[in-house]
Order: structure tokens, then sequence, then C-alpha cells
């Protein structure tokens, strides 16, 4: 029986995709899994973004067979052309995700994209959670994203599959410590830098979001459950103009899940309310297709920088 067949049989929501060549910065040879004894397998379970996507290459480049899974209907088909195998599983099928890792002999994972927990409650049909991920959800003390992808996370390691840290594959796009843009922050932004870092700080303790936006040491918006850049929009709004924008890691941060990301769409937000300043953590924070990220920021004039507690 093919994978593709008895992985449907099982009723699991699992559909194998036709794989294009990978692009030519990332070639690999096509190799079953069957073949692959000896080789290191890397899992990536994808959520929305580009992040996915950078990690593939980066994994590729360091000797891995690359299996892609999409969880749907989170994330597009975006990362086939840059992994050796690609499925898609619907985002609720815990235990059919965790059978799939295993048939492919995949023992090392990644976690990376955005999964929106609105669906958790504007979109609940699109759940159909299976047998496990009912057992886990129930398990739960809260549905705080820490709580949740740390319980994700210890049902991997009881079948043997080790989450690995997403620094691993991102060394490249961490945010470095400086200012990384033509624009340095005036007096008052860093002040408002200043202001704002602690309170990220604790808010990310109490894991409720990553980012704030501030203007003259004043709150505008907290991110919660609508992500980065709706927080952006909604702070910026009620800023008018110049807000700073600070994103952190949580003091708690686990570095394998959640990692804290900026794209060329956070400075689409910025822009569409003149926000003037972006904060991020130094070596925390992972800057997707970095060189893109600051040409778009210098045209902008917005100030990037890269920000430690050391």
């Amino acid at each position: 029986m093919s994978l593709k067949k008895g992985i449907r049989d099982q009723g699991l929501g699992i559909r194998k995709q036709p794989t294009p060549n990978p692009q030519p910065l990332t070639p690999h040879p096509r190799i079953h899994p069957s073949q692959c004894y000896g080789e290191r397998i890397l899992g990536i379970i994808a959520g929305k973004g580009d992040l996915p996507k950078a990690i593939a290459s980066e994994a590729k480049n360091k000797g891995y067979r690359v299996i892609g899974i999409a969880l749907q209907p989170a994330a597009d088909d975006s990362l086939s052309p840059f992994v050796d195998d690609f499925y898609k599983v619907h985002i609720g099928r815990l235990g059919g995700i965790i059978k799939l890792l295993k048939k492919c002999s995949v023992t090392e994972v990644i976690m990376a994209g955005k999964v929106s927990k609105r669906l958790l409650y504007r979109d609940k049909k699109s759940l159909v959670p299976d047998l496990r991920a009912i057992k886990l959800l129930f398990s739960l003390k809260d549905f705080s994203d820490s709580t949740l992808l740390l319980a994700i996370s210890m049902e991997l390691e009881k079948e043997g599959i080790k989450l690995l840290k997403t620094a691993q594959f991102t060394e490249n796009i961490l945010t470095t410590k400086g200012v990384i843009t033509k624009k340095h922050p005036q007096k008052m932004q860093w002040e408002d830098i200043e202001f704002g870092w602690k309170i990220a700080k604790e808010i990310g303790r109490l894991d409720i979001g990553q980012t704030i936006v501030v203007k003259n040491k004043a709150v505008m918006a907290v991110e919660a459950i609508e992500g980065t850049d709706e927080a952006i929009i909604r702070g910026g709004t009620l800023a008018e103009s110049d807000a700073v924008i600070i994103k952190i890691s949580k003091p708690q941060q686990d570095m394998r899940l959640d990692v804290p990301v900026v794209g060329v769409d956070t400075i689409s937000a910025m822009k569409k309310v003149n926000a003037k300043v972006l904060a991020l953590e130094a070596g925390k924070s992972i800057i997707i297709d970095k060189e893109r990220f600051i040409r778009e920021a210098d045209k902008a004039g917005i100030t990037v920088v890269g920000i430690s507690d050391d």
C-alpha cells in the first residue's frame, strides 16, 4: 500500500501534494523516505508566512532532507517548491501529523509560521480535531500561546520527535544589535522605546502578546489575538502619526516556539499609519527577507533598531 493511500484510508485528513522541482537556489535530489536511512530529515510544520520557506532553504543548505507539512486552512502551497515532500494536513489532526512524521522517519521538527487563534473562535468548523487533539485541548489549563504550543511540543516528544530551536536555521536573519537602517531614533523616540520596552516585557510575561504601540510615553495599543500588523494599524491610527512599535520576545520565551518575526508586511503596516520607529529584540527576533526589509524601511523613512536587555 502506498503512503498516500494508507494515510487516506485511516481518515486522517492528510493529502500528499505533488512537489515541483526545488528552486535553483536550493537544489536537492529526490529520494523516497525509505531510502533516507542515515540521512538527516527535518519536518517543518508550517503555518502562514515566509518563515517556513526561509527555514527550509537553510535546512537544505545544511544537508537536511525536508518534509513540509502545511497546516490547513492557515497555510498555502507556497512552501512546496522549497521542500522535498509536501503534505497538507488539517490543523486539528494532531494524531495525523504525528503519524505522518513517523511514516516519513522524521525525528527532528520545526514549527514555524503564523496560525491565528481566531480559528478557535471565528471558524470552529474548520478545526475538526481528531481524538489526540481533543484529549490535548481538554488537558490545557488555558489557551494562551505558550500553553498550547508547549503542550504540542510535549506530544511530539512523547513519540521521539525532537522540536528544534528556530535559531538553528535562522542565524543569518536574526535581528542584530543597534540601528540597522539609515535613519536613527531621535531623542524622544529613544525615550518612547525605553518607556515601552518594560511594558512590552510585562505584556509578554503575561503571555498576552509580543508587540505594543507607543507615542509620547503613552501606550496606544497592545497586541492580543489579532497579531502584530493589525495591532500596528490599530495603535498607529490612534496615534495619528509618528508611533513607535516595540516587538519583543517574552521573558519566558522558548526559542523553539513562536519566536517574534517581522518582514516587509510589517513595514507596509507601519507605512499605512505613518509609524516611524520599529524596535526589535536583538538576537531573539527574526527579520524575513532582511535585505529587502531594510530597503523598504529606508524608502519609507522608518527607523529599525535592535535592542538588547544587556
